[in-house]
C-alpha cells in the first residue's frame, strides 16, 4: 500500500456513515477488510457496517480498542467522553495512535481523558467525504510522531483531500469554512435551481444544469490551479450577460453574507468549544 498503513489494525468507535466512508475508503486503498473493525450499540449500524463493507463489527468498545493499533473515533461530541471514561484502565491507551473527529472537542479535552502521554490527532472532516471529495485538515497533539501523523494523512486521503493545521485554534475557522461549506453550497445549489425554474426552465433540468455548473467550476477551479477572479473574468465578456448577473450579486451583497456565514460558524465552533 506504501500508505503507512501496513499492518495497523484500525478500529472505528461508531458505525455512522461518517465512518462507514472512511472504512469503504480503506478498503478501496487497498487495506485488507480483516485490518478494520467497528464498534456500535446500535444493531442497525453494525448490519449497515458489515453489509456495504464486508468489516466485522462488535457491542464491545474495549474490545475493539484492545485489537486496534489505531482506533478512529467517530461518535457524537457530547459522548465522546463518557465513551473513553467507559474504557478499562489497562486497555493500553498509550499505545494506541486516536484519531477524533468530533466537531468542537478539543486535544486538551481528549488528553484529559485519555492520558497527556497519548498519541492523539483531532480531525476536521466534512461530509462530502461520503462521495469520496472530502476535505479534511488535521491537527496532532505534541506525543503524535511523523509516522502517527502519516498514518492519520493516509486515512483521509483515501476520502479526498488533506491538510495538516499548524495550530488548533485553526480548526475553529475549518469548521466555519470547510465543516459547514457544503450547507452554503447546498443553499446557493437549490437557489440556482430555483432561479432557472423561475426562468420558464423545467424543474429536472434546472437542477442538473446548476449541479453540475457548481461541480464542473470547481474541478476547473481545483485542476487549473487559477485564481478565482481569473476564472471568473474569463467568462465574463464586456457589456454581456455574465456582468449583468454579477452585478446583481454583488448588489444583493453576496460576497460580504460568505464572509458573515463563515465568521458566525467559526465564532459558534469556538463557543461550543469552550
Amino acid at each position: 500500500m506504501g500508505n503507512g498503513l501496513e499492518g495497523q489494525r484500525i478500529g472505528f468507535v461508531g458505525c455512522g456513515a461518517m465512518a462507514r466512508a472512511l472504512c469503504g475508503g480503506l478498503v478501496g486503498a487497498g487495506v485488507p477488510t480483516e485490518s478494520l473493525r467497528g464498534s456500535d450499540p446500535d444493531a442497525g449500524q453494525r448490519a449497515a457496517f458489515e453489509g456495504e463493507l464486508g468489516v466485522a463489527t462488535t457491542t464491545d468498545n474495549s474490545e475493539l480498542v484492545a485489537s486496534s493499533d489505531i482506533v478512529v473515533l467517530c461518535v457524537k461530541p457530547g459522548l465522546v467522553a463518557r465513551v473513553l471514561r467507559e474504557l478499562p484502565d489497562g486497555a493500553g491507551a498509550d499505545k494506541k495512535l486516536w484519531i477524533s473527529i468530533a466537531a468542537g472537542v478539543r486535544i486538551q479535552s481528549l488528553e484529559v481523558v485519555l492520558g497527556t502521554d497519548c498519541r492523539i490527532v483531532r480531525v476536521m472532516p466534512n461530509t462530502p467525504a461520503l462521495v469520496g471529495e472530502g476535505a479534511s485538515v488535521l491537527c496532532p497533539n505534541t506525543r503524535a510522531s511523523e509516522a502517527d501523523r502519516a498514518a492519520a494523512e493516509a486515512v483521509f486521503s483515501a476520502v479526498g483531500t488533506t491538510w495538516e493545521a499548524p495550530a488548533e485554534h485553526l480548526l475553529d475557522a475549518v469548521t466555519g469554512l470547510s465543516g459547514s461549506g457544503p450547507a452554503y453550497v447546498f443553499l446557493f445549489l437549490e437557489a440556482l435551481g430555483d432561479a432557472g425554474v423561475r426562468q420558464g426552465l423545467p424543474r429536472e433540468a434546472a437542477y442538473q444544469l446548476a449541479f453540475q455548473t457548481v461541480a464542473g467550476a470547481a474541478r476547473l477551479a481545483l485542476e487549473s490551479g487559477r485564481h478565482p477572479a481569473d476564472l471568473k473574468d474569463q467568462v465574463t465578456s464586456p457589456g454581456g450577460t455574465t456582468i449583468a448577473g454579477l452585478e446583481q450579486l454583488e448588489a444583493a451583497g453576496v460576497r460580504a453574507a460568505v464572509y458573515q456565514a463563515v465568521e458566525a460558524a467559526t465564532r459558534r465552533s469556538r463557543e461550543l468549544g469552550d
